[in-house]
C-alpha cells in the first residue's frame, strides 16, 4: 500500500479560482482539479523527462480540495539494496520516514514544485487548458444529444464553403449546406430559430448541427404559437414539405369542441403567420386529416377541388404494398391540382403516403363512354365478338 510524505511545498489558495472558473465554464470542481494535477505531471515530465535523464514515470500530482495545498509525487519501492535510484529507496532511509516500512511497499516520495521551473509552469497551463475543452466538449455533447429534436435560436457568426456557423449560447454550431433554405441570406448577427439535428465531431471537438429545411423544425415552430397543441388538445399528423417554398400541415382535434385547423391558423391568421416568417415566407398550407384516405387525399391537394377520388393498392416489384390513388378534378382546376412543377400534388403525396395520379374530368368521361360504347359494339345480341370489316 502506498503512503505519502507529508508536502513541504508553499499552499497555494486556488479555491476561488477554482470554483469561479467551475462556475463560469459549467464544469464541476473535480474536473478542474483533476485537470490541474495531469497538466502539473505533464509539464514535470516535459521538463525533466527524456532518454538521458531519470525515469520520471511513476510522477503523480495531488491537490488538496479543502486547503489548495499541492503535491507533486515520484513513486518508489522499498528495498533493501538500492540499484535504481530513480524507482527505488533504501528500506533504512523509509524507515526514517515511517518507522513501519517494510520491504516491497511503495512510497510517494514529495519533489518540491519550485523545480519545474519557468517553462514547466507554461507547459502546465497548456495542459490545463487541454483539459479545460476536453471537459467542456464533452458537457457539451451530452447537453446537445439530450435537446436532439428540439428548437434553439442562435447569431449568424460566419458563413464559408463548409456552411454557416452560429452561436447558440453554450457552444458554437454549424448549419451544412443540406440544413439551409434556399436563397436565404445569413447574414452576420442575424437572429434565427433551428431544429437540433446533432452532434459531431470538428477539428477535435463537437460541433452542433443544426436545420432549417427538417420538416420537423415547422412542428416545433408550431408548438410554440399554438397552446391546444401544447395542451394536447390538436396534433400535427403528419408534414410535407419543400423548405423555403411551401409546406402542408395536416392537423387533427382529440377534443371535439376544438377547431383544429383553426387553432393552427390563429385569431386572423397570425399563428400561421409568425411560422411563416420564422422559416423565411415559406408558405403553409393548413389540412383537416381525415382518418377516410379519399377524403384526406382530396383535401391534402387543397387549394384544388376534387371530383373523385379512386384508391388501389399494388404489389410492387420488391414486394411491398404501393398505395395509389387516381384524383379526377376539373378541367379548370387540374393545374391547380398540379401545382408549379408538380408541387401541390407532390406534397399531397408525401402528406398522405398515396402516390397520386391526377386526371382532367373531360378525360375520365371519355375514358368512361369509350367503355360503355366498348360494352355495346363489341358483342351481338347472342354474344359473339362483331368484326370490323
Amino acid at each position: 500500500m502506498a503512503k505519502k510524505k507529508e508536502p513541504e511545498i508553499e499552499i497555494i489558495d486556488l479555491m476561488d479560482a477554482i470554483r469561479d472558473l467551475a462556475k463560469e465554464r459549467g464544469i464541476s470542481e473535480d474536473e478542474i482539479f483533476g485537470a490541474i494535477e495531469d497538466g502539473i505531471v505533464a509539464a514535470f515530465k516535459r521538463e525533466f523527462g527524456g532518454a538521458n535523464k531519470q525515469d520520471i514515470t511513476n510522477v503523480s500530482a495531488e491537490i488538496d480540495r479543502e486547503t489548495g495545498e499541492i503535491g507533486v509525487y515520484k513513486t518508489v519501492e522499498v528495498v533493501e539494496e538500492v540499484f535504481d535510484d530513480a524507482n527505488e529507496i533504501s528500506l533504512a532511509d523509509a524507515q526514517e520516514m515511517d518507522p513501519d516500512l517494510e520491504i516491497g511497499d511503495m512510497i510517494d516520495l514529495t519533489i518540491e514544485v519550485e523545480n519545474l521551473g519557468r517553462l514547466a509552469a507554461g507547459a502546465a497551463k497548456s495542459s490545463i487548458s487541454q483539459k479545460l475543452r476536453e471537459a467542456e466538449s464533452r458537457k457539451i455533447e451530452k447537453e446537445f444529444k439530450d435537446k436532439m429534436g428540439d428548437i434553439t435560436t442562435g447569431s449568424v457568426l460566419r458563413k464559408d464553403n463548409a456552411g454557416v456557423y452560429v452561436d447558440i449560447g453554450r457552444a458554437e454550431a454549424m448549419l451544412k449546406r443540406n440544413g439551409q433554405i434556399k436563397n436565404e441570406k445569413y447574414d452576420s448577427g442575424k437572429m434565427l430559430k433551428f431544429l437540433v439535428v446533432g452532434v459531431e465531431e470538428q477539428n477535435g471537438r463537437p460541433s452542433v448541427i443544426l436545420s432549417r429545411t427538417a420538416p420537423e423544425l415547422v412542428k416545433k415552430l408550431f408548438e410554440l404559437e399554438v397552446p391546444e397543441l401544447k395542451d394536447g388538445e390538436v396534433e400535427i399528423v403528419s408534414v410535407a414539405r419543400e423548405a423555403g417554398s411551401r409546406s402542408k400541415v395536416a392537423v387533427a382535434s382529440r377534443n371535439p369542441d376544438v377547431d383544429a385547423k383553426g387553432s393552427f391558423v390563429g385569431p386572423r391568421g397570425q399563428r400561421v403567420q409568425n411560422v411563416m416568417n420564422a422559416i423565411n415566407g415559406e408558405k403553409i398550407d393548413i389540412i383537416e386529416f381525415n382518418p377516410e384516405p379519399g377524403v384526406f387525399i382530396s383535401e391534402a391537394l387543397q387549394p384544388a377541388k376534387a371530383v373523385r377520388v379512386e384508391m388501389e393498392e399494388v404489389e410492387g416489384e420488391d414486394g411491398r404494398i404501393e398505395k395509389k390513388a387516381t384524383v379526377v378534378v376539373p378541367d379548370d382546376q387540374f393545374t391547380l391540382a398540379i401545382g408549379r412543377s408538380g408541387q401541390n400534388v407532390r406534397l399531397a403525396a408525401k402528406l398522405t403516403g398515396y402516390k397520386i395520379d391526377i386526371k382532367k374530368e373531360s378525360d375520365d368521361i371519355d375514358e368512361n363512354s369509350q367503355k360503355v360504347i366498348g360494352q355495346f359494339t363489341a358483342y351481338d345480341e347472342e354474344g359473339n365478338i362483331i368484326e370490323d370489316n
